[in-house]
């Protein structure tokens, strides 16, 4: 079944990001602070969370849409109980072909074989610095970087590749290493782009320039020697709006169709409430060709006269 449908601005649905955590190990200042998700912060209660059975069944329906990519987020997705066993049903609906996951790799190494074994075709590590001290600052946790390091090595090893390795810059914090985490990873083989929100950026430093493909919201660099390439995210001076084809599933069951969006439509409750296929069908295909999202660009345009929009948070829909 093919029920191709387009957005006010021309845009496909290709790209399904899955969180399946509102939950993380981690506590980065930028992300999930821990001066607001301490002890006492209340995550979302397990009934309102999505089954995998659920997951599973919204994904195919993307899929009948053109959706061949799915990513799996959190929060930390690596915290979601068996997750091989939503990897598997993922990997075998007709139409999804590529099945990722992004992750701070902490829980990796342990997972990385199981994971491959269900499905799983390649990861996407966040890692901020190669710094000890920088990225112990950077999680909130004090976590050093030896533990990451070796599950990278580890998933490589396994065949969860290409690794891409992203990393978010922020001016007077880490933004001193970012060459020395180029540095590290020159060479190793697999594509491995940085996520850039905050400074000045670094491509300069790079050697040479790549097109990107449609929908892909980096700009991307090969080194001169063709050890490796660099992505460069820069949201702020170059937005990315265009050619956008990404939605985004909740950890509750919310369809998003900007990572910036101010509310999402739930799916959970009309599926549990008993809509066919057809319902969550009509119900899915309102909510694209309706769509008319370009955040990147109007932040772009905002003013002191024109303050930005609210957006929801990143660990509740991934990043």
């Amino acid at each position: 079944m093919s029920l191709n449908v387009v957005d006010t601005m021309g845009r496909s649905m290709r790209d399904l990001r899955i969180s399946v955590t509102d939950r993380c190990n981690f506590r980065c200042p930028y992300c999930m602070p821990a001066e607001i998700f301490g002890e006492a912060y209340e995550f979302l209660p397990r009934g309102e969370i999505l089954t995998f059975e659920e997951i599973a069944r919204l994904t195919r329906l993307f899929s009948e849409f053109g959706v061949s990519k799915a990513r799996i987020t959190g929060g930390e997705p690596l915290l979601r109980t068996d997750l091989p066993e939503l990897i598997s049903q993922i990997a075998a609906i007709d139409g999804i072909s590529d099945v990722t996951l992004t992750t701070n790799g902490y829980l990796l190494a342990q997972q990385a074989k199981d994971l491959k074994n269900a499905g799983l075709h390649r990861i996407t590590v966040s890692l901020d610095s190669v710094d000890d001290e920088v990225f112990k600052q950077m999680n909130g946790r004090g976590f050093g970087t030896r533990r990451v390091l070796h599950a990278i090595q580890n998933a490589a090893e396994v065949g969860l590749t290409p690794i891409k390795i992203n990393a978010v810059v922020q001016r007077g914090v880490n933004d001193h290493t970012i060459v020395d985490l180029a540095r590290h990873f020159k060479g190793t083989g697999p594509h491995r782009p940085f996520h850039r929100v905050h400074g000045r950026r670094q491509s300069q430093r790079l050697e040479a320039g790549r097109g990107n493909y449609s929908g892909e919201v980096a700009e991307r660099y090969l080194y001169r020697d063709g050890s490796g390439e660099i992505g460069v995210i820069a949201s702020v001076t170059r937005p990315f709006c265009g050619a956008c084809t990404r939605l985004r599933l909740s950890t509750d069951g919310q369809i998003f169709t900007c990572l910036f969006a101010t509310r999402g439509t739930s799916l959970r409750d009309p599926m549990r409430a008993g809509a066919s296929d057809d319902d969550l069908r009509d119900l899915i295909s309102g909510i694209w060709t309706k769509r008319t999202d370009r955040y990147s660009e109007e932040r772009f345009a905002a003013t002191p006269d024109r303050p930005r929009p609210a957006k929801v948070e990143m660990y509740q829909i991934g990043g």
